[in-house]
């Protein structure tokens, strides 16, 4: 399959099967996140990966997951994150959606479904799950298998602006 094929078959994966990912599956996604890019290769990423089904009722009282059997809270330590000079632009969320990204598409090769999942409270997160201070949650990687219909590639025709209205070229 290609790239363009592979990003066109998925989609946000709201219904889950019950059945675990397996260890293999787990070790190419965290492999797809590990060698994802990073400004200055700094690798401020840090996964907090819950698979435990206490671990995930506990996550599901405090972000919608849907029923998912694996969850990634993606992470970012600001102390090692590039900082743009002029403005001091923080990257570490930048970093940190890359890495999540490269987890979304390696689970979609492997026929697994996800969700990308920013809204709850990282305070509670935090709290919940131990992570220290210096560690901000970024966002939330549900994975699991389809329980539903799955999308259409093609829907991507109506569902997305056209590219005349999205890119510009030399200047705006």
């Amino acid at each position: 399959m290609s790239f363009i094929e592979l990003a066109k078959k998925r989609y946000s994966t709201r219904n889950y099967l019950p059945k675990p990912v397996s260890d293999s599956d787990l070790g190419l996604i965290l492999e797809a996140a590990r060698v994802a890019p990073t400004a200055k290769n700094l690798q401020p990423q840090r996964l907090l990966v819950i698979r435990s089904a206490e671990g995930l009722q506990k996550l599901q009282m405090r972000a919608r997951i849907y029923g998912a059997p694996l969850a990634i809270v993606t992470c970012a330590d600001h102390r090692l994150s590039w900082k743009r000079p002029f403005d001091l632009k923080d990257h570490a969320d930048v970093d940190a959606s890359i890495v999540q990204d490269h987890m979304m598409l390696q689970a979609a090769e492997l026929g697994l479904g996800s969700v990308w999942i920013c809204w709850f409270d990282p305070q509670v997160l935090r709290r919940e799950f131990n992570i220290p201070d210096e560690i901000e949650p970024i966002s939330i990687l549900a994975i699991g298998y389809e329980g539903g219909t799955p999308k259409s590639p093609d829907r991507h025709a109506t569902d997305r602006i056209p590219l005349e209205k999205m890119v510009v070229y030399n200047e705006f």
